[in-house]
């Protein structure tokens, strides 16, 4: 018996050494294949994405001379704040008057904002939870009033405003503003007030929740990511928009947007230096980026808090 057993090989020490060359795993080579060609790609978008910032900043921030000599160049060999400080000074001191610009730009976006969710928030709320009749049709009209092209509102409002005496104000560019975002946001927000279940408000509303209390506890901080995502949207649209702007401000320099002054800086009369213009331009879409950032913590607020109350 023991010169059997010596006799015949052991069974674990035949497995303990696998054969050579099964090594090779296909999930492995995929993986590593996966894992280098999305870090390539993230880094092929930030460029494409953040190259030409960095070139409008790079032109507004080299003297004047140096573009002209080597516009290429990617890195400055000196450095002029003159074309900001150009640009922000009033025209009375001999600059272009963008502070008052984006000061006025800043509070017909914010007004904008907090006037279309004020409206669109309890708007949404009540075509998705309230029945009545034509439920469903209003909520295609609501998005069919985003359909006429606003060149074919422009007239009539210009007129309707010219006599009641508030062309020229804010206060006019900013109604204009809300009559053309509110109706998509109520539609924007009304299909995502939908995915929320009914059953959660049905809970608060056993425990003795009102109607208000119940949406101001539950289905709102559940709807933040959707709240904070349609507000971005109304931003830009109201810092951006051009057309009403020009017909309702365009007499008074001092209600100027940022848009409209852009826009004098490139087919004004004078010739303005491309280095100012840049500046222009990076000092316009600064406040559009700090949205961005605060508005994305928010959005990933929002979307942890609707999972845990979820």
């Amino acid at each position: 018996m023991t010169v059997l057993s010596e006799s015949i090989p052991s069974t674990t020490e035949h497995h303990a050494h696998p054969p050579r060359g099964h090594g090779f795993s296909r999930d492995r080579l995929e993986t590593g294949f996966f894992t280098i060609a999305r870090r390539v790609v993230i880094v092929l978008l930030l460029i494409i994405t953040v190259f030409p910032f960095y070139y409008m900043f790079l032109l507004s921030i080299r003297p004047l001379g140096d573009v002209l000599r080597n516009p290429g160049a990617l890195w400055p060999a000196e450095f002029d704040i003159g074309p900001y400080v150009e640009i922000l000074l009033p025209v009375t001191d001999g600059g272009q008057g963008f502070g008052s610009f984006m000061l006025n730009s800043l509070i017909l976006a914010g007004g904008t904002v907090a006037a279309t969710l004020l409206l669109a928030i309890p708007g949404s709320y009540a075509v998705s939870r309230l029945r009545f009749f034509g439920r469903r049709q209003v909520s295609v009209l609501f998005l069919a009033v985003y359909l006429f092209p606003s060149i074919l509102l422009a007239v009539p409002l210009f007129v309707f405003f010219t006599r009641i005496g508030l062309r020229g104000s804010l206060i006019a560019v900013i109604i204009v503003y809300i009559s053309q975002t509110v109706a998509v946001s109520v539609y924007m927000l009304r299909n995502y007030f939908e995915t929320i279940p009914v059953s959660l408000e049905e809970s608060a509303a056993l425990d003795g929740c009102s109607r208000l209390g119940t949406m101001w506890r539950i289905s709102l901080p559940l709807a933040m990511p959707a709240i904070v995502s349609n507000g971005l949207w109304v931003f830009m649209v109201a810092w951006n928009e051009f057309l009403f702007a020009l017909l309702f401000l365009v007499e008074d320099r001092d209600r100027w947007t940022v848009s409209l002054g852009l826009s004098q800086l490139t087919t004004g009369s004078l010739d303005v230096p491309t280095t100012v213009l840049m500046a222009a331009c990076v000092l316009t879409t600064i406040p559009i980026i700090l949205v961005f950032f605060v508005s994305e913590r928010l959005l990933t607020e929002g979307l942890t808090s609707g999972a845990e109350k979820g």
